[in-house]
């Protein structure tokens, strides 16, 4: 009915034109007192051809409107036909869609070379980049004081920052960079804590570890960057108290801190890309990276990532791996 409408607007100055026109006969008979059926018989017949000439030219409009409308939902480069062209104007529109097809085609073709030479750009950065830290974690081994002990800390976080870097890059194109076996779940999250050492014992903050026997299929280098990013923000964040890991039934991962929490009107937001949120503007810090990522690390991974926060008294971070088993079968 919408359809019919609209193209009954379309037509709306021509219907009144006839109508005008039938209106000037009808004056002209009555000043002529010729009879009035001289009139009505034709204006009747033409009404009739006229109903059925609009009738089967809008079964017309009604077929081309389909067809546009199924080539509406194609993207620009899926697009190799249109519907007929009828009128002069019809060309001109199908020639202005070619050409913009053409240059969307090469706009797609110089972003992706851009694209893709950024991140060889940034990869090889990466890569570069783990020289010297490796050659500066080196040479600060062989040193134990507390400032050695303070650059060891603070160079261990630069490595986490170049990790980020190299994880947001791979991030849309890893798809071939998942390999999924059957790991344990006790020594993944016992290697990724592992690297925290130094810093749970510089800080102080106590360790609450219970074993888990259980074992998941999963990418390991993946799964402990989630591990090992949300960990690192556990430390961040908790300025004494203990940070607890442990598997609550059936297989979801906690890791609960006791640090300052997440501000209520803050949380449902904390996924988001670059949303830093309260005690993020306050740290100044914060790039707002790390949960965005772990985020999608954790949908590519198909599995589930959830915080519940209250502030002053804690995060707990719930990683459900149950989804796994689908993978697995």
């Amino acid at each position: 009915m919408k359809l019919f409408k609209t193209y009954i607007k379309g037509y709306q100055k021509g219907i009144l034109a006839l109508l005008l026109f039938c209106a000037i006969f009808c004056a002209v008979f009555a000043l002529y007192h010729l009879p009035v059926k001289a009139v009505l018989y034709p204006a009747l017949l033409c009404f009739l051809l006229g109903t059925v000439f609009i009738a089967a030219d809008f079964s017309r409009v009604k077929r081309r409107h389909r067809q546009l409308s199924e080539i509406k939902e194609l993207t620009a480069a899926m697009i190799t036909f249109m519907p007929e062209a009828e009128r002069v104007e019809d060309e001109d529109y199908q020639e202005i869609i070619r050409t913009l097809q053409s240059e969307v085609a090469n706009l797609e073709t110089l972003t992706s070379a851009r694209y893709r030479d950024m991140m060889e750009y940034y990869t090889i950065w990466v890569h570069q980049i783990k020289t010297p830290i490796a050659a500066m974690r080196l040479t600060l081994q062989n040193e134990d004081t507390p400032l050695s002990r303070t650059l060891s800390a603070d160079l261990f976080r630069i490595e986490q920052y170049v990790e980020m870097v190299l994880a947001f890059l791979r991030l849309d194109s890893v798809s071939g960079d998942y390999v999924f076996r059957e790991y344990s779940i006790d020594t993944l999250v016992k290697q990724s804590v592992a690297k925290f050492a130094s810093e749970f014992i510089h800080r102080k903050i106590h360790l609450v570890y219970e074993p888990i026997d259980q074992t998941v299929i999963t990418d390991e280098k993946w799964l402990s960057f989630v591990i090992e990013q949300l960990l690192s923000n556990a430390l961040k964040y908790t300025r004494e108290g203990s940070i607890r890991i442990y598997l609550r039934e059936p297989k979801i991962l906690c890791i609960e801190d006791t640090g300052i929490g997440i501000a209520p009107e803050d949380l449902p937001r904390v996924f988001e890309k670059g949303y830093t949120g309260y005690n993020g503007r306050r740290d100044k810090k914060a790039s707002g990276i790390g949960l965005y990522l772990c985020k999608r690390i954790c949908k590519n991974l198909g599995v589930e990532i959830n915080i519940s926060s209250e502030p002053d008294k804690g995060t707990t971070v719930y990683i459900n791996l149950e989804q796994y088993n689908s993978k697995k079968e």
